[in-house]
C-alpha cells in the first residue's frame, strides 16, 4: 500500500462515505417502492435493493479498513500496522455484478426460456470476469496485472457484446412505452461498466504510486454509484411505468 498525503486520505475517505449513503438511501428507495410495482416486476425491483443493500455493507467495510490502516497526526498522516483490505470491493462485486445483469434481464419480463438462458449465461461470465480480475488486482507486477486483465476483459467483452446486439431483438419487442427507456437502462449498464477495466490499468499507464491508489480507490466508487444506484433507480422507473401501462 503506497503511503498517500492526508489530502488524499481525506478524498478517499469522503468518496466512501458518499458511496455509503448513496447506497443505504437506494436501498431504502427500493425496497420501499415494490409496492408501487405490478407483481411480475417486483423480483426486479427486490434484486436491486439487494445489490444496493450488499454494495452498502460492503462499502461500510471498506471505510472502516481504509481508516484503520492510516493514522492522522498533528503532523500529517502515518501508516499503521494494519493493511487495507481492498477484497472486499472483488467479494461485492463477485456477488453483485451478476445480479445487476438480472435486474435488466427480469425487468424486460422476457419469456421463461429467454430469461433462464440469457441469465445463466451473462451471470456466469460476470462472476468468470471478476475472478479473473483480482489476481491482477492484487499484483504489483506491471505484466502480471495486464495478464489478468486481458483474461478479465475476455467475458467482459462478452457481456457488452450481448448486452449491446444480443438484447436488442429483445428490447424491440418491449411495449413502445418503455422501449427507449429499457434501452437507456442497457446504455447505462455498458457505459458504467466501461469504466471499471479504464480505472484498472491506471496503475499500468504510468499512474503511480499514491496517485494511483488515490484515483483506483475513488474511480471504481463513482463506477460502483452509477452502477448500482443509479441503475437500480432507473430500473425502478421502469418497472413502475410498465406497471402502468399494464405491460
Amino acid at each position: 500500500m503506497e503511503m498517500i498525503n492526508l489530502g488524499q486520505f481525506e478524498l478517499v475517505s469522503n468518496a466512501f462515505s458518499f458511496a455509503i449513503a448513496v447506497m443505504g438511501a437506494a436501498t431504502v428507495f427500493l425496497f420501499l417502492g415494490r409496492s408501487q410495482v405490478a407483481p411480475q416486476y417486483k423480483t426486479a425491483v427486490t434484486i436491486s435493493g439487494i445489490v444496493t443493500l450488499i454494495a452498502f455493507y460492503h462499502y461500510w467495510r471498506i471505510f472502516d479498513s481504509w481508516q484503520a490502516a492510516y493514522t492522522v497526526t498533528a503532523t500529517g498522516l502515518t501508516a499503521t500496522v494494519h493493511k487495507f483490505n481492498d477484497a472486499y470491493r472483488y467479494v461485492d462485486w463477485l456477488l453483485t455484478v451478476p445480479l445487476l445483469l438480472l435486474e435488466l434481464i427480469l425487468v424486460m419480463r422476457l419469456s421463461r426460456e429467454e430469461t433462464v438462458s440469457k441469465g445463466k449465461s451473462l451471470a456466469t461470465a460476470a462472476a468468470l470476469m471478476i475472478l479473473l480480475g483480482y489476481p491482477g488486482e492484487v499484483s504489483n507486477i506491471t505484466g502480471e496485472r495486464w495478464k489478468w486483465w486481458f483474461l478479465s476483459m475476455i467475458p467482459f467483452v462478452y457481456i457488452v457484446i450481448n448486452l449491446v446486439s444480443g438484447l436488442t431483438k429483445s428490447i424491440n419487442s418491449q411495449p413502445e412505452s418503455v422501449r427507449q427507456m429499457v434501452s437507456d437502462a442497457r446504455t447505462l449498464t455498458v457505459l458504467a461498466w466501461c469504466f471499471y477495466p479504464v480505472v484498472f490499468v491506471l496503475p499500468m499507464l504510468g499512474v503511480g504510486g499514491a496517485e494511483a491508489t488515490t484515483y483506483v480507490q475513488v474511480g471504481y466508487t463513482i463506477a460502483d454509484i452509477v452502477a448500482k444506484a443509479v441503475f437500480g433507480v432507473f430500473i425502478f422507473a421502469v418497472a413502475v411505468r410498465k406497471s402502468e401501462s399494464n405491460a
